[in-house]
C-alpha cells in the first residue's frame, strides 16, 4: 500500500474502528457503515483487499435481539410465527430456516441478499396488496425498522435464541473511569453505561430524605425523629458515613415490618383476599397464609424453600403444619359457589389459574396465551401448556352441588387444615381466663359491699323519693318493685344500671371487655391447603380451552423450550408439583432468579431491569442493563437464593443513593431515565400510604398477624356489592389503626381507599400496579374519616410535644416529610394557621362540630378546642403534600 487514499477511503480507520464494537463514536460512520462502504469499494480498490475479510467479521449487523427481534415478534409473528394453525402462507419468520426456507412465495429471507429477500420487497412495497405488514393488521413499519431489517439481511440474518431462554452466567464486571463513585459491583455495571453515554451519577442526596428512602423502601414505613437525629449526628462525621449507613440497612431488614412492607407485592402476586369472589363473594380463612408470608420474609427464608413450599409444602416427606399452611399460595386462587356453575368447571379453571400464575410468577412468561392455540410470539405449544396443566390437576373438587335442594348456591367445601392452638396461645389463653375470673369477683364484691353496693342502693333508692326522681323512667318503676318479686330480666336491668353509674365498676367493666376481647381472639382457626388426590386424573389437551371438549392425553412436563424437570425422589415415576417446584429453582431454569431480581429491582428504582415484568418473551422489552441482570441473577442464585443479601446490594449501591432531582440536561439525554443518573421519584402504593399516614400521626399499630381487621369504611358499602353482605364489624380499637396489609381484602369491594390509590381486586396475579393521579386521591386525603382521624391526631400530637407556634411548624413539617420547611414553606403553613385560628376564635361552635365528629374513635389529649381545630387544618395540609405520599 503506497498510503495515497482518496475522500471515502477507510482503511486508515478500520483497525481502530474493530475496536469498538458497539461502541458509537460522537461524530462518524458506524462501524457498519464503514463496513458497508468498503465492500462498495472493494471492486475498485484491490489494494484493501487484505482488510476486508476482517472488516466483515467486524461487520456483523444489527443485534438480532435488542433490535431485530423486536420488530419481527410486534409485526410479523402473528401470522409468521410459532402457532403452526395460525400460520398464514406457511411463512414462519421467528426461526432461520424458516425464514430462508419460505413459504408460497419462496424463501423470505435470503442472507447476504436484501434485494433477493421476499420480505425486504414486501416491506419496500408500494402495492397495497403486497405490502406487508397488510393494512388490516393496523401495524406499520417505521423507514428506520426497514433500514434495520434490510442492513441486517445484508449481514448475513443472523438469528439469535431469545437471551431469556439461556441460562445466566456471570459477566466480568466493567471497568469504569470514575472508581470513586463505585459502592459494589451493582455501580460498576450502571456507570459503565452511563459513561458510554456521556452522562455520570447525580449528586448524593441528603441524609435524612435518604433515611426516609430507605426506610420506605425496606419496612414501608417514614423513619421516628429519633431515628433522624441519630442518623444526622452520626452522618456528620465524613469517615463514619458508611459504618452508619450499613448499620441503618441492616436495621431495617431486620425489622419486623420489613415483611409486613415486603408482603404487599408477594401478595399480589399470589392474589390473596379474603374472599371467594365472583357475585357471591363469601369470606374464607386465608389469612394464615397471609401471616406465614410474613413470617417467611422476615426469617429470609431461602428464595428456593420459599418456593417448594408454596407450591408443593404438602407433598414434602413429613411435611409440617406450617409447610402446609404455604401451599394456601394456590388456595387463593378465586372459587365460584353461584347458581349453575358445573363444580368441574369450576375446577378446570382454577387449574388454568394457578398454571397461569405460576408461569407469571415463577418463570415471567405469558404461557397462558398457549391455553386455547400454540403461543403466536414465544415457543410454547397448547402441548407445553396442558403439560404444565398435568402438574396441578390432582386435587379434589372445592365446590359442590348444594345439599339442600332448595338453594341455588352451591356449598364451598375446602379442603381445609384445622390449625391447633400453640402452647403459648393456650398458656395465654388461661391466664386471660384467669384475669377475668378475678375482674368478675373483684367486681361482685363491689355490688355486694355491705355500704357501698348494689342491696343499699336499692334500698335507698326505694325509700328516698327525692333521690328516686332522678331515676330513669323505667328504673324508677323497677326499684319500686319488692326484691322476692322482681324476675331474672328486672334484677338484671337494675344491677346493669347501678354498674354504669358506679365508677369503681365502671373500670372494671371496661377490663373486662378488653380481657374477653383478646380471649376471644385466641381460637383454633381453619385455613385453605393444597391436598393431593391418591388417584390422579387424567389430563388431556382442550381444545379451544374448553373443559368440555378434551384432545390428546399428556402428562406432566415442562415446556420443551426449557430444560427438563427431574423426579421429586417419590416411587412414583410421573412428575408431581414438588418436581415443578424443586425445576423451578433449579440453577438450570434460564428464568427464575431473573425474574425475582428483577421485580425486586423494579420495586426500588421504579422500573424492571427488564421495563415488562410480567413478561421475560419474544415481546418484552430489551433489558436495560443485561449484564447487570445476570450478574445479580447468579449472585442471588450463589447467595443461596437470599433475598436480603440482594437488597442489601442493591440500595447499598450508589445509585439508589443519588438525588432524584431532574435537570434539564437529564431530562434531555434520559427522559425516562433507563440509565438511573438519579434517583427514581414515584407515589407511594396505597397499603404505604396509609401507613405512612398512620405512623406520622402516632396512631400506628405495631400489632402483628391474625385475623383480617375492619376499620372506618363508608357505612353499608358491602350492602353494593355482591349477593351477600358480611357483616362489616368497624374495629373500634388498636386493630382501627393497624397496617394495611392487615384489613380485609373482599374481592367484590377492596377497602375504598386503596382502590383509589390503585389496589388491585386480586381476582388474578397482579405483577405490577399502575401509579394513577387522579382527583379521586387528593379528595380521599381531605375527606375520607380514616384519614381525618389521622389529621386530628396529628394535630394534637404536635400540640403535646411542641410548644410554640414557629417550633409546631417545624415539628410537623419534620413529622411529614423527614426535612424541615425552608422560609418559604413554613410561611405558607404559619399563614394558614393564623387563619383558622382567627376563624375558629370567631366561630368556636364550628371547632366543636369538626371536633366532635361521632366517626372518631381517637381522643385527643389537647383541651384547647380552637387551637386543636386550627392546627387540624395545618394536619390535613402536611398529609396531603405530594411529598408526604411520595418516595424520593
Amino acid at each position: 500500500m503506497n498510503g495515497n487514499h482518496t475522500d471515502g477511503e477507510c482503511i486508515i480507520s478500520i483497525v481502530p474502528l474493530i475496536g469498538m464494537m458497539g461502541a458509537p463514536t460522537p461524530a462518524g460512520p458506524s462501524l457498519r457503515h464503514c463496513a458497508a462502504a468498503i465492500k462498495n469499494n472493494i471492486a475498485m480498490r484491490p489494494s484493501i483487499l487484505l482488510l476486508w475479510p476482517l472488516a466483515v467479521m467486524a461487520n456483523e449487523g444489527p443485534d438480532f435481539g435488542r433490535e431485530i427481534r423486536p420488530i419481527l415478534a410486534e409485526n410479523c409473528y402473528h401470522c409468521h410465527g410459532p402457532d403452526e394453525k395460525a400460520r398464514e402462507a406457511r411463512l414462519r419468520l421467528d426461526t432461520f430456516e424458516g425464514a430462508t426456507v419460505g413459504g408460497q412465495s419462496g424463501p423470505a429471507i435470503v442472507p447476504g441478499n436484501p434485494k433477493e429477500s421476499e420480505l425486504v420487497i414486501r416491506i419496500f412495497s408500494s402495492d397495497v396488496d403486497d405490502h406487508m405488514p397488510p393494512q388490516s393488521s393496523k401495524r406499520l413499519l417505521t423507514a428506520s425498522q426497514k433500514s434495520l431489517l434490510k442492513e441486517w439481511i445484508e449481514a448475513g440474518a443472523k438469528y439469535e435464541e431469545h437471551w431469556a431462554w439461556e441460562k445466566p452466567r456471570r459477566p466480568g464486571v466493567p471497568p469504569v473511569r470514575n472508581s470513586s463513585l463505585v459502592r459494589n459491583p451493582v455501580d460498576s455495571f450502571l456507570l459503565h453505561k452511563l459513561e458510554q453515554e456521556g452522562l455520570a451519577y447525580s449528586s448524593t442526596i441528603d441524609p435524612a430524605p435518604l433515611l426516609r428512602r430507605l426506610s420506605l423502601d425496606l419496612v414501608g414505613l417514614p423513619p421516628t425523629l429519633e431515628d433522624i437525629r441519630s442518623f444526622e449526628e452520626a452522618w456528620s462525621e465524613p469517615g463514619a458515613r458508611e459504618q452508619v449507613y450499613t448499620g441503618a440497612v441492616d436495621r431495617l431488614l431486620s425489622s419486623p415490618r420489613f415483611g409486613e412492607r415486603w408482603g404487599r407485592p408477594w401478595l399480589d402476586l399470589a392474589r390473596y383476599a379474603d374472599s371467594n369472589g365472583f357475585q357471591a363473594d363469601q369470606l374464607r380463612p386465608s389469612w394464615s397464609y397471609r401471616d406465614w408470608v410474613i413470617r417467611a420474609l422476615n426469617t429470609n427464608m431461602p428464595f428456593d424453600q420459599f418456593t417448594i413450599e408454596q407450591i408443593a409444602g404438602d407433598l414434602l416427606p413429613n411435611a409440617t403444619l406450617d409447610q402446609k399452611i404455604a401451599t394456601g399460595f394456590h388456595r387463593t386462587v378465586t372459587c365460584n359457589v353461584e347458581a349453575g356453575v358445573s363444580p368441574e368447571g369450576n375446577r378446570v379453571d382454577q387449574v388454568i389459574d394457578r398454571v397461569n400464575t405460576t408461569a407469571t410468577v415463577w418463570l415471567g412468561v405469558t404461557l397462558e396465551c398457549a391455553q386455547c392455540h400454540d403461543h403466536k410470539y414465544d415457543p410454547f405449544t397448547m402441548k407445553d401448556y396442558y403439560s404444565f396443566f398435568d402438574f396441578f390437576n390432582h386435587t379434589p373438587l372445592e365446590v359442590q352441588l348444594p345439599s339442600n335442594k332448595t338453594d341455588v348456591s352451591h356449598d364451598f367445601v375446602g379442603p381445609y387444615l384445622d390449625i391447633p392452638l400453640t402452647s403459648l396461645e393456650k398458656e395465654t389463653a388461661e391466664s386471660l381466663e384467669q384475669q377475668i375470673a378475678a375482674a368478675d369477683e373483684r367486681a361482685n364484691e363491689i355490688l355486694s359491699h355491705p355500704t357501698a353496693g348494689f342491696s343499699p342502693w336499692e334500698t335507698e333508692m326505694r325509700s328516698d323519693q327525692s333521690a328516686r326522681d332522678t331515676l330513669p323512667g323505667e328504673i324508677r318503676k323497677l326499684v319500686l318493685i319488692p326484691v322476692e318479686k322482681q324476675n331474672k330480666d328486672q334484677k338484671s336491668k337494675l344491677q346493669n344500671y347501678f354498674r354504669s353509674k358506679n365508677a369503681a365498676l365502671q373500670k372494671l367493666d371496661r377490663e373486662i371487655a378488653a380481657l374477653q376481647k383478646r380471649r376471644k381472639d385466641i381460637k383454633p382457626t381453619r385455613t385453605l391447603v393444597m391436598v393431593e388426590m391418591e388417584e390422579r386424573r387424567a389430563t388431556h389437551i382442550l381444545n379451544r380451552g374448553e373443559f368440555l371438549s378434551p384432545g390428546k392425553q399428556v402428562r406432566a412436563e415442562t415446556p420443551a423450550i426449557l430444560s427438563p424437570a427431574r423426579q421429586s425422589g417419590k416411587n412414583d415415576e410421573r412428575l408431581d408439583r414438588l418436581a415443578l417446584a424443586q425445576w423451578l429453582v433449579d440453577r438450570d431454569n434460564p428464568l427464575t432468579a431473573r425474574v425475582a431480581v428483577n421485580r425486586w429491582w423494579a420495586e426500588l428504582f421504579g422500573n424492571g431491569i427488564v421495563a415488562t415484568l410480567e413478561d421475560f418473551g419474544t415481546q418484552s422489552e430489551a433489558p436495560s442493563h443485561p449484564d447487570l441482570l445476570d450478574w445479580l441473577a447468579v449472585e442471588f442464585m450463589q447467595s443461596g437464593w437470599d433475598m436480603k443479601h440482594l437488597l442489601r446490594l442493591m440500595v447499598s449501591s450508589q445509585a439508589y443513593r443519588q438525588s432524584s432531582v431532574v435537570t434539564p440536561f437529564l431530562l434531555e439525554k434520559d427522559p425516562r431515565n433507563i440509565l438511573l443518573g438519579r434517583a427514581p421519584r414515584f407515589r407511594l402504593n396505597a397499603e404505604r400510604i396509609r401507613d405512612n399516614a398512620l405512623a406520622i400521626s402516632g396512631l400506628l399499630s405495631k400489632r402483628m398477624f391474625g385475623e383480617p381487621v375492619m376499620p372506618y369504611q363508608p357505612p353499608g358499602l358491602w350492602r353494593q356489592t355482591g349477593r351477600n353482605e358480611p357483616k362489616w364489624r368497624e374495629e373500634k380499637d388498636e386493630n382501627r389503626w393497624r397496617r394495611g396489609i392487615y384489613i380485609v381484602y373482599r374481592r367484590a369491594a377492596p377497602y375504598p381507599s386503596m382502590v383509589n390509590f390503585d389496589a388491585p381486586d386480586r381476582a388474578a396475579c397482579s405483577v405490577a400496579r399502575a401509579r394513577t393521579n387522579t382527583p379521586n386521591q387528593a379528595l380521599t386525603l381531605l375527606n375520607d374519616p380514616a384519614f381525618v382521624e389521622m389529621a386530628l391526631a396529628l394535630a394534637d400530637r404536635v400540640l403535646q410535644e411542641s410548644s410554640s407556634p414557629g417550633t409546631r411548624i417545624r415539628h410537623a413539617f419534620r413529622l411529614a416529610v423527614s426535612r424541615l420547611p425552608d422560609s418559604r414553606e413554613a410561611g405558607i403553613l404559619d399563614l394558614l394557621l393564623r387563619e383558622r385560628l382567627e376563624h375558629f376564635e370567631a366561630h368556636p361552635r364550628e371547632a366543636e362540630d369538626l371536633l366532635g365528629n361521632p366517626q372518631f374513635v381517637y381522643r385527643p389529649r389537647t383541651k384547647n378546642r380552637r387551637e386543636l381545630a386550627a392546627w387540624f387544618y395545618v394536619a390535613s395540609a402536611l398529609l396531603n403534600l405530594d411529598e408526604t405520599i411520595t418516595r424520593n
